[in-house]
């Protein structure tokens, strides 16, 4: 699956996105920023955050920023971070698998539900590995639907 295919399929589903997968996906979503146990101060990177469902998930005092590739997506998430008074959240249209932060710069970098639709999953988790600081952590939710 190409970049290009990524887009087009993510161009069509996101007017409907959060009806067709909201409820569907909700619970895993929750239990990984759970597990997360995120402190005041950290810096957490997600990655595919997609039309931002899970941004009002996370604990004040985290510093979020969220990437998708797909720009009619993240303009969702965008609406969201803004009704919903999200200060603490940054967004991009960025390549999960081409990242241009720095180097060690979050102290989590999750990926939920994006694994299986990336170009190239192992790409995917290179890149998680190398914004994440040392010690930090690297989480994945999959699903096999």
């Amino acid at each position: 699956m190409s970049i290009e295919a990524v887009q087009k399929t993510y161009r069509r589903y996101a007017p409907r996105y959060d009806f067709l997968f909201g409820a569907v996906f909700h619970p895993g979503r929750k239990a990984v920023i759970d597990y997360m146990d995120c402190k005041p101060g950290e810096r957490i990177l997600e990655v595919g955050v997609g039309t931002g469902l899970s941004l009002p998930l996370y604990p004040e005092g985290v510093k979020v920023t969220g990437i998708d590739i797909s720009e009619e997506m993240l303009a969702r998430a965008i609406t969201l971070k803004e009704q919903e008074g999200l200060e603490n959240v940054a967004l991009a249209t960025m390549d999960a698998e081409k990242m241009t932060f720095e180097d060690n710069h979050f102290d989590k970098v999750v990926a939920m539900y994006v694994a299986s639709v990336v170009p190239n999953p192992v790409q995917l988790v290179e890149e998680m590995r190398r914004v994440c600081r040392p010690g930090g952590e690297l989480l994945l939710l999959i699903t096999s639907i």
